[in-house]
Formats: structure tokens, C-alpha cells, sequence
């Protein structure tokens, strides 16, 4: 016999949660599991300025399929990073907006690794 876990209703998340796919109950770890996904990164930095709508977003990601995108925007939505205002499209929520201004410090620090690496 199986044991399945239940599932939360994505109305109520709590804090602390575990992200989709974590194997660990450690936030940080959590959080590393998520980013680590290929095309979130990327898809945080194309919702950085404005909302996109589906198409506008697969374009700015150029090379995500259809299916991996709409994977990666519903497990963004359940980490409450990520939301789809009808109107506007896909948005950073504050807390996406929160990560986003902490990997900021990576930018600066992979401009001068560029550098010395000439």
C-alpha cells in the first residue's frame, strides 16, 4: 500500500510549505529546488518589467515549449511567485519581486567574473 500525501488547497497556502517537487522540508532547499528548474530563472527575469500573456512570454524565452512553460508557470503560481491577472497576463506577485531584487547582488558579481575571464 501506497502512502500518498495530501494534497493542499492552492487557496490556502502555508507558510513554510513545501514546494512541488521538494524532497526536503528546509525552506532554503525548497527554494534552490525551484530556481534550480530549467526556464524559471529566465522566466522571473521576463516578468521583471511588465506582465506578458502566454505568447508574449514563450517569445521572450525563445526556445521553451509550450507544455514546459505552462509546468513552469503553474508550480511559479503555487509558490506564489508567479500570478495570471486576466486582463494583464503573467505578473510577479511581491514575493516574486522580493526573490528577484535578492539575486540582484548576482548580476553585479557575474559582470566582474565576465571581466577576468576576458
Amino acid at each position: 500500500m501506497t502512502k500518498q500525501t495530501p494534497k493542499r488547497p492552492k487557496s490556502a497556502p502555508r507558510p513554510g510549505a513545501r514546494v512541488r517537487g521538494s524532497t526536503t522540508g528546509r525552506p532554503v532547499m525548497a527554494l534552490l529546488d525551484l530556481i534550480g528548474r530549467r526556464w524559471v530563472l529566465r522566466i522571473l527575469w521576463e516578468l521583471r518589467d511588465e506582465p506578458l500573456n502566454f505568447r508574449e512570454l514563450q517569445a521572450a524565452c525563445g526556445g521553451i515549449s509550450p507544455s514546459v512553460l505552462n509546468t513552469r508557470l503553474a508550480e511559479m503560481r503555487e509558490a506564489l511567485l508567479v500570478e495570471l491577472k486576466a486582463e494583464e497576463g503573467y505578473t510577479l506577485t511581491k514575493m516574486g519581486r522580493e526573490l528577484l531584487s535578492q539575486l540582484t547582488p548576482l548580476t553585479v558579481w557575474s559582470e566582474k567574473w565576465a571581466k577576468t575571464l576576458g
